[in-house]
């Protein structure tokens, strides 16, 4: 439940912090906003609270064309309280609803399709398929306001499989039409620039030198104020460079990709390996406790991410018992040899490159070439290979791995890497134990934390 006085304050404010935690109607307009809309604020007897913007759409308001809802950082206030929720909004936010069905999203979740129904019901007030194509209407509107893209290109881009589905919807769900969204000229171009919002405080610093002293080149590239990489979605392949305006709390991001009916996912999956949508103030509120006996919090600190589970599984098998330098240069190997090239850039090698290779160019033992194949040809057998609850079952593969897959590949908030050798090196310069319970459900941040401390 919102306060409604908490909300004022915040709203009058126009404090960055809040941006996404709360959305606010105007009743006399019919339109809602932003915390930082910058029109002058209405009188308070004429607003009301929602905490997301869904919500306000189905109580009858349209989007604000000033503050843009649609840009707002993603802080669904159910947020952090329910995994399975929490999964199933991420896979929809990727597509998991545009090519496939509710049945098959309900399997991945390991849940009954009434059950995940019931799940969005009661939490939103509405079903997953709305909750979907709510979230594409937002997308095409962002495509709309900063892009030249046409109309129709913005329409499959945003996950429509027509134009006239996407007027329809577009026209239900935000109470307003495509054209009057798009206020300037249009030309085609794959090569598109977002505006990427996040709420502060981001230590950029921190972020850029944990990717850099990882970066492998020719796959990924970083300088002081951005990081970019090529990538592979389900066939499409791409590139993307995200240079960071900590003034506006925001990345600027810049996407080529090959097929633009990947895009929202593409998009969704930026926004997870910089963690742009998480509640930063909230988290570290929650973990303090348990940090300040033995050392200062460090404010901002985001979990950086993996494009894919399969990156992620590769680089951590790479990884295991050697010095992340030592790891760095076998991944970097593995690139150059299995990689396609992409112009002067590399793709990370896919399952079935590694599935056929002999790996002669690494100085690994024959067990870990073994547990690399291994892991491709599982993502190769099984239709769900990113359900990290078979991992255990694949020689070499333990729980260290698992959980740093489950950290950085998937973003999950709450893992502690108790058997990682930084971690244990970090609690190595104190007396005090750590009570790492006390940082549940962010225990993710909490190991972020330890390896700052190296």
């Amino acid at each position: 439940m919102l306060d409604s006085k908490v909300c004022q304050k915040a709203r009058l404010s126009r404090d960055p912090r809040f941006d996404g935690k709360f959305f606010t109607a105007v009743k006399t307009t019919g339109i809602y906003c932003r915390t930082i809309c910058p029109v002058y604020p209405p009188k308070e007897k004429n607003v009301l609270y929602f905490p997301t913007a869904i919500e306000a759409a189905n109580a009858g308001y349209r989007p604000c064309l000033r503050c843009r809802p649609d840009s707002a950082p993603g802080s669904p206030a159910w947020k952090g309280t329910n995994a399975t929720l929490d999964r199933a909004i991420r896979l929809i936010d990727e597509g998991a609803l545009q090519d496939g069905s509710l049945e098959k999203l309900a399997d991945q979740l390991g849940i009954t399709d009434r059950y995940l129904r019931r799940l969005f019901d009661k939490s939103l007030g509405i079903s997953p398929k709305a909750y979907a194509l709510y979230q594409q209407c937002l997308f095409a509107k962002q495509l709309l306001h900063q892009t030249n893209l046409p109309i129709i290109q913005v329409a499959f881009a945003s996950g429509f499989k027509s134009l006239r589905r996407f007027n329809d919807c577009f026209k239900t769900h935000l109470k307003l039409t495509p054209s009057q969204v798009r206020k300037k000229g249009q030309s085609a171009s794959n090569i598109l620039q977002l505006n990427l919002y996040y709420r502060p405080p981001y230590d950029w610093p921190s972020m850029q030198r944990f990717l850099t002293k990882r970066a492998i080149g020719k796959l990924e590239w970083c300088d002081e104020t951005s990081y970019g990489r090529t990538f592979n979605w389900l066939g499409s392949l791409g590139h993307f460079t995200a240079r960071h305006d900590s003034a506006k709390n925001r990345f600027i991001v810049t996407i080529g990709l090959d097929d633009l009916s990947h895009l929202k996912a593409v998009v969704a999956n930026i926004r997870r390996v910089l963690d742009m949508n998480v509640d930063i103030q909230a988290i570290e509120s929650d973990i303090e406790g348990c940090i300040r006996p033995l050392f200062p919090l460090k404010s901002g600190l985001r979990l950086p991410g993996i494009w894919s589970s399969f990156e992620a599984g590769v680089r951590a098998i790479l990884g295991q018992q050697i010095s992340v330098t030592a790891a760095h240069e076998l991944v970097r190997t593995l690139v150059e040899e299995l990689g396609n090239s992409i112009g002067d850039n590399k793709i990370f090698p896919s399952p079935e490159s590694l599935a056929e290779s002999d790996f002669d160019f690494l100085k690994i033992p024959m067990s870990r070439k073994k547990t690399l194949r291994n892991l491709a040809q599982h993502y190769l057998d099984h239709d769900i290979p990113d359900d990290l609850s078979t991992w255990h079952k694949l020689q070499g593969i333990g729980p260290w791995t698992i959980g740093y897959v489950q950290m950085r590949g998937q973003s999950d908030p709450d893992v502690y890497l108790d058997s990682d050798l930084g971690v244990k090196n970090a609690l190595q310069k104190y007396t005090t134990a750590i009570n790492s319970d006390m940082a549940a459900p962010w225990r993710s941040y909490l190991t972020l934390q330890l390896w700052n401390q190296l």
